[in-house]
């Protein structure tokens, strides 16, 4: 589905979009709307009704103004108690446009349903009465027609009946002192209907101090007039009164305020009636009108919001549970094209600051985001916490203006701006640059945790919080994982605890982490990274690993050897490539001497992308160690959250250096040769094979590598041994060739395969010597022949003296054998035929059946014991033996009735003496192997 940004749905009105409001515009004034010197759409009913939203209470309350101007009930004192820019004095602005007749009620959008609720067919026109206790002076009266208006009473008189009403009461407006109820009714009674709108009462009371007397009467005074005046209310029945009072004693402000608070609560608490407040998706609903003119296209809207509601389903364990829930999609319709959790915000967070006003807040900072992105022409399908735009200037300065002091080099380095960490994350990762991830991220932390107090218990938002401020449909959750992720390592003022996330000004650990890390050189982090290869390799399939050895120390042998290149050399596909020129050198000589074992070295090398971003976070981690001893050691002093932060850091930053290992040590690197066609090679070649760093073990990646791509061989099949013999040894007339020779050869010359060990050729041609197809096999060769020749005998090699002997040329051998035997066994017949002896058929047949040369041994002079001393090398002693069991005992053995013994002596000598430690393992283990003699002299 192509859905559509918010600002091809939802248009803004023309002051907000051009930026041209005021900020006034947004706090109503009573006093201005009642006197005319308001703006146009607080002082024309028919523009205020268009912009204003009437909320449930709201409505209640017209309901109740209504049904009480027409006499037919209602309340006579209403009191607006919400907190403060709950909405009161435009709820007041509401009844007065109602009740004063300057618009007819079809003119006015959603009157007539109040009327029609009210079973009201006519609302007659009131006389509107507005005492503002900030546009009023206690000690200060009003000029008005030449008559001097002092007191709250006399206001009160004068706007109600003009001279002649004041007069009834113009003593008590000299003297200061509150005129009796029946007055007051008599007066409500002569002008009714009446509305009379009470703002800002308790500021105006609270500035009476004590005892002293002023113009506009006293403490007490007052408190009795406003008693009389709730008291003859009820008394007149088309006659009511709306007066608003702070919601707490903090917005009170003095003592006296407070003082004023309670005395006040106390009277309108015997009268009043209780007004409900404005409810979450009602707000939404006025946000929207006055920042909005109209959805052009709800349906599209509508696409919208399902589209984030399906998307939230799909990414359901990275958010919160109520995304899950059904009414969800109802609170994004609603508050659309705003998302629910930017009120969220701004509603639960921000208005808990003393300065910030719920609605006339939310109004003013959402017209200047919302300004500032139409200008960027910002292409989101809602306005979400990560979408406001606090590198603006004007939203920067709405935001930082109900904060304390230190906010703004929060702002610019951390949170948003083109010089910010979070810019220039994304500059350098355009996974997270393609959706502005991390200032994303940065933006909805700061939006969720700036307002809150730094000894609260749980401080910021959750993981789950920040990823619903910014995902939006088609994207990937695990993007903002990840980027928070990244921002935990580079940012000064971000702090984490128990999955929560907050910005404060204070810098976190972060900033002395950053010092720290300058202290570390290039071997300090070259050494830590060879800590972490050999931490995440496992066990390798190689018989040695050199980490950043350099090439004059790696042997030169038949070992195959795996040569992990420093990240100084790194692996890249395009321009010069480090990796290869160093691999080269260490291949073609160790040290001064040119290499011969060329084809036992393979390489790891480091990816260029990744190198720098690992020296990086291998610093960090160096860091964090030097600030956890120093916290330990006590060179340091960090409270309780500080120290588990830096265990926490800690711990993180070895696990992502892990991975990163990992992900930057990805190159396998090989050398080889390509035979020509003519017989000679071509150039070394060097192959690349990526290894996966999702795999924890090193070393079983490498092994699987290693196997999918023959780069090792393991297991070798005759055929292929019979094809390289045909190709490179067995030509010119050579036919034969030391099996010895052929491993080693193989260890030598690129073009040959990789064997992992000798062990792989002597396994291939144990599988073949059964065979007549591949190889013949012998022991040794003399000018009179091979010795110990085979062919198509199953057996046990040994390669030391083994000749792998071409299939033809061996059965030629065979062939030439079997005619001597032949010859030999009818010549040991003649012989002892003619001396008389008896030569059966079997014993002839025997002779030319077994495969071997007669000795001319007959049964009457055979010999009947063996024995033979043999001097072992103590270094190659366990080989020798094998070869001797294998050349002599199992000769033996192999003749049913054979008894074989074998003595081993051992003698060993030391003109030092042996120690204790030697003489007391030699002893045991004398015992336990059970030897006849084991002792020392």
């Amino acid at each position: 589905m192509n859905l559509k940004p918010w600002r091809e749905i939802a248009v803004p009105h023309e002051d907000v979009h051009r930026g041209t409001f005021q900020q006034a515009e947004f706090a109503a004034d009573i006093t201005q709307v009642h006197t005319g010197r308001a703006s146009e759409e607080y002082k024309n009913p028919t523009l205020f009704f268009q912009r204003t939203f009437i909320t449930e209470g709201m409505a209640a309350l017209l309901t109740s103004v209504a049904q009480r101007l027409t006499g037919s009930g209602g309340d006579p004192v209403i009191q607006l108690q919400t907190a403060f820019g709950g909405g009161k004095t435009h709820t007041m602005l509401a009844v007065m446009h109602m009740a004063g007749g300057k618009a007819a009620t079809s003119d006015m959008a959603g009157i007539s349903g109040i009327l029609d609720r009210a079973n009201v067919l006519s609302l007659p026109t009131a006389k509107i009465v507005v005492l503002d206790g900030t546009n009023l002076a206690p000690n200060q009266p009003r000029q008005v027609d030449g008559q001097r208006l002092r007191t709250l009473w006399g206001e009160l008189a004068w706007q109600l009946g003009g001279a002649e009403a004041y007069a009834k009461v113009a003593d008590s407006d000299e003297a200061g002192t509150s005129p009796g109820k029946s007055v007051l009714v008599d007066l409500l009674k002569a002008n009714a209907p009446v509305v009379i709108l009470v703002d800002e009462l308790v500021r105006y009371i609270s500035q009476f101090e004590g005892s002293s007397t002023l113009t506009g009467g006293t403490f007490d005074s007052n408190l009795s007039f406003i008693q009389s005046l709730t008291e003859a209310l009820k008394e007149v029945p088309t006659a009511t009164m709306l007066a608003s009072l702070p919601e707490s004693e903090r917005e009170a402000g003095s003592d006296r305020g407070i003082q004023a608070l309670r005395s006040l609560e106390h009277y309108f608490g015997r009268v009043q009636a209780i007004w409900k407040p404005v409810a979450a998706e009602e707000a939404f609903e006025i946000v929207r009108r006055r920042l909005f003119t109209v959805i052009v296209d709800r349906a599209a809207a509508d696409a919208v919001c399902r589209a984030f509601a399906d998307h939230y389903v799909t990414h359901a364990v990275d958010l919160p549970g109520e995304t899950q829930e059904g009414h969800y999609y109802d609170r994004m319709r609603s508050a659309y094209p705003i998302h629910p959790e930017v009120f969220e915000r701004l509603y639960r967070d921000w208005s808990s600051l003393p300065n910030f006003q719920r609605t006339r807040g939310v109004l003013k900072l959402m017209a200047r985001v919302i300004h500032a992105l139409w200008q960027n022409n910002n292409q989101d399908l809602l306005l979400m916490p990560g979408s406001l735009p606090m590198a603006d200037r004007e939203v920067h300065g709405e935001l930082v203006s109900y904060l304390p002091a230190g906010w703004d080099p929060v702002i610019e380095r951390d949170v948003d701006g083109d010089r910010s960490e979070p810019a220039d994350i994304e500059i350098k990762e355009v996974r997270f640059g393609a959706i502005q991830a991390c200032r994303r991220v940065t933006r909805s932390i700061f939006l969720g945790s700036a307002p809150t107090s730094s000894n609260e218990m749980a401080r910021g938002i959750e993981t789950e919080r920040v990823i619903l401020s910014c995902l939006q449909p088609g994207q990937a959750s695990h993007l903002y994982r990840d980027a928070l992720g990244r921002l935990e390592t580079r940012l000064t003022f971000l702090n984490k605890g128990n999955n929560r996330w907050w910005f404060d000004v204070r810098p976190n650990l972060r900033r002395e982490m950053e010092d720290r890390k300058r202290r570390y050189t290039e071997l300090d982090v070259v050494e830590e990274i060879r800590a972490a290869l050999q931490r995440v390799t496992g066990q390798m399939p190689f018989e040695a690993v050199h980490v950043f050895t350099p090439g004059s120390d790696i042997p030169d042998d038949w070992a195959l050897r795996l040569v992990v290149l420093p990240p100084s050399s790194a692996w890249t596909r395009n321009g010069p490539n480090p990796a290869r020129d160093l691999a080269a050198t260490i291949l073609r000589t160790r040290g001064e001497q040119p290499r011969q074992k060329k084809n036992r070295l393979l390489f790891l090398a480091a990816d260029t992308d990744q190198v720098s971003h690992l020296k990086d976070t291998i610093r960090a981690l160096l860091a964090w160690r030097s600030i956890e001893a120093d916290v330990r050691d006590q060179r340091v002093t960090l409270d309780n959250l500080q120290s588990r932060q830096a265990t926490q850091n800690r711990e993180q930053t070895h696990e992502t250096v892990l991975r990163l290992v990992r992900e930057t040590f990805k190159w396998l690197i090989t050398p080889s040769q390509a035979p020509k066609n003519d017989g000679g090679v071509g150039d070394i070649e060097w192959d690349s094979h990526t290894v996966n760093p999702a795999v924890q073990s090193l070393g079983n990646e490498l092994s699987r590598v290693l196997t999918e791509n023959e780069l090792v061989i393991h297991e070798w099949a005759p055929t292929h041994l019979h094809a390289l013999l045909q190709k490179w040894f067995w030509k010119d007339g050579v036919v034969d060739i030391a099996a010895i020779d052929v491993w080693q050869k193989s260890c030598q010359y690129l073009y040959f395969p990789r064997l992992a060990k000798s062990t792989v050729m002597q396994g291939t041609i144990a599988a073949g010597a059964a065979s007549r197809d591949f190889f013949g096999l012998a022991y040794g060769k003399q000018e009179s022949g091979y010795q110990g020749f085979s062919l198509g005998q199953a057996t046990s090699p040994l390669m030391d003296a083994l000749l792998l002997i071409e299939p033809k040329h061996a059965a030629n051998v065979e062939e030439s054998l079997r005619i001597a035997q032949e010859v030999t066994a009818v010549t040991d017949a003649e012989t002892r035929a003619g001396s008389g002896q008896s030569v059966s058929s079997t014993e002839s047949v025997s002779g030319r059946t077994s495969g071997s040369a007669t000795t001319g041994v007959t049964a009457t002079n055979r010999p009947t014991r063996y024995y033979g001393t043999a001097d072992l090398d103590a270094v190659t002693a366990s080989l020798q033996f094998s070869r001797l069991v294998t050349e002599l005992v199992e000769l033996f053995t192999a003749n049913p009735g054979t008894q074989v013994k074998i003595r081993v002596d051992i003698e060993a000598e030391d003109s030092r003496g042996f120690n204790e430690a030697t003489v007391r393992a030699a002893k045991e283990n004398g015992r336990t192997l059970r030897m006849k003699t084991s002792d020392f002299d």
